[in-house]
């Protein structure tokens, strides 16, 4: 563990840069996810990795934002925004597969140290991803089901396909970009 303390501020820039992480991923999930798997509903979300991916880099509130503003943009470019559903639901509980992972390996080191054992990190990071991306799953098919009459079961199984594979490859990308942002990651406050 780290024997200096960073107090974590909230600050303006934080707020720049969760749009800036949210509108990325939203664009990215709207125009480069081109397999809709339930028409109007959902499709096969090929960067599900980002938002966990920017909460392991830039910490997890910063991760929950760019989930939850990226789940807004993305179901806006797309045509797949449904009120209640999208606003409350489905951002919210994205948000939380992004944040929560980071959140519980983060608590107490810092990313140096959580993937200078790499083996490790990538088995506990991708339990943890993949597991908070199965409990979003869950729950966003329910409120899914409710709002638009599908199919509960239905729901899970294809967005479990359209999020799984590409969650699970979230320890990959983390360590692949980790040494390459390290300036940048400087630069933004991490909360």
């Amino acid at each position: 563990m780290s024997n200096v303390q960073v107090k974590k501020k909230f600050t303006f820039v934080n707020i720049i840069f969760f749009v800036i992480f949210g509108v990325l991923t939203g664009v990215l999930w709207a125009y480069g996810s081109p397999i809709p798997l339930i028409p109007g509903a959902v499709h096969f979300r090929t960067f599900a990795f980002i938002i966990v991916t920017i909460a392991f880099l830039f910490g997890p509130v910063t991760g929950f934002f760019a989930g939850y503003i990226g789940t807004l943009v993305w179901s806006l470019l797309g045509g797949y925004f449904i009120a209640p559903h999208t606003l409350l639901v489905d951002g919210i509980t994205v948000g939380l597969s992004a944040a929560l992972p980071a959140f519980i390996m983060l608590r107490g080191k810092t990313l140096d140290e959580l993937i200078s054992n790499k083996g490790k990190f990538i088995w506990k990071s991708m339990f943890w991803a993949v597991l908070f991306g199965c409990l979003m799953i869950l729950t966003t098919s329910m409120s899914l089901a409710f709002f638009t009459g599908l199919d509960y079961w239905y729901c899970v199984v294809w967005i479990g396909i359209a999020d799984v594979v590409p969650i699970a490859l979230t320890p990959f990308v983390v360590l692949l970009l980790a040494p390459r942002l390290k300036r940048i990651q400087t630069i933004i406050p991490k909360i």
